[in-house]
C-alpha cells in the first residue's frame, strides 16, 4: 500500500514531542479541515523558519540574526553568562524577566551512556568566551539531573583558574527537574538565589 500525503503528514507530526500516532492523526485532521485558516499559514511559517532561523555564532541561541537579539542587545549585562543545556531552557529563563545577562547554550549535557562527551557540546566555546576577560560571573543553569550536575561540575573544573565567579541555580529546583517544565516563579527564585559553586 502506497504512503499517501496524509500518511506522511501524520508520520511527521508524530515525531513532535508530546504527539503519538493517535494525537498526530487528530492534529492532521484538524489541520486538513482548516487548510486556509491554519494549515497554509503554518506551512508558510515553517518554511520561513527553516530558511531564516540560524544558530547564533556566539551563544548558540536560535534567531533570525547572528549574533542573536540577546547577544546584540547593549542593555544586557555582558559580564554575566547563564549557561543552559538547550534553547528551550534559555526561553524558560527569559519568560521570568529575571535575568539581564547573556547566555551560552551547550546543546545538551555530558552523558557517557549516550556517547555524549565534552567535544559534542559547546563547552570549549564557553571557556573561550570566559577567558576573553570581559566575563565576571558564569551562572550554571543546568538541570538538577545527574547528567546536568555532572556537566556543571565539569564546566566549573574547566573554568578553574579563570578570574570569574561561578554560581549555580539555587536548589529550589527539584532533583530530576528540567528547566522547561518549571513554573516561572520557581525558576525566578532559583535565579535570584544562585550560589557560588
Amino acid at each position: 500500500m502506497a504512503v499517501t500525503d496524509i500518511d506522511r503528514l501524520v508520520q511527521m507530526l508524530a515525531k513532535l514531542p508530546g504527539l503519538g500516532p493517535r494525537s498526530a492523526r487528530r492534529a492532521a485532521l484538524f489541520l486538513l479541515t482548516r487548510k486556509e485558516a491554519i494549515l497554509a499559514p503554518l506551512a508558510d511559517a515553517m518554511a520561513r523558519a527553516a530558511q531564516n532561523v540560524r544558530t547564533c555564532g556566539l551563544c548558540h541561541n536560535l534567531d533570525t540574526t547572528d549574533p542573536c537579539a540577546v547577544c546584540a542587545n547593549p542593555q544586557r549585562d555582558a559580564g554575566t553568562i547563564c549557561v543552559v543545556e538547550q534553547v528551550a531552557d534559555l526561553w524558560a529563563i527569559e519568560r521570568t524577566n529575571s535575568f539581564k545577562g547573556r547566555y551560552h547554550v551547550l546543546g545538551g549535557v555530558l552523558s557517557p551512556l549516550d556517547g555524549v562527551g565534552p567535544d559534542d557540546l559547546a563547552i570549549s566555546d564557553l571557556v573561550e568566551r570566559v577567558r576573553s576577560g570581559t566575563v565576571l560571573e558564569v551562572v550554571l543553569a543546568t538541570s538538577a539531573t545527574v547528567d546536568g550536575r555532572t556537566t556543571a561540575h565539569y564546566i566549573a573544573d574547566r573554568l578553574m583558574g579563570a578570574e570569574v565567579e561561578i554560581t549555580a541555580l539555587a536548589r529550589g529546583i527539584p532533583v530530576g527537574g528540567e528547566l522547561d517544565y518549571l513554573d516561572d516563579g520557581t525558576l525566578a527564585s532559583a535565579l535570584k538565589d544562585r550560589r557560588t559553586v
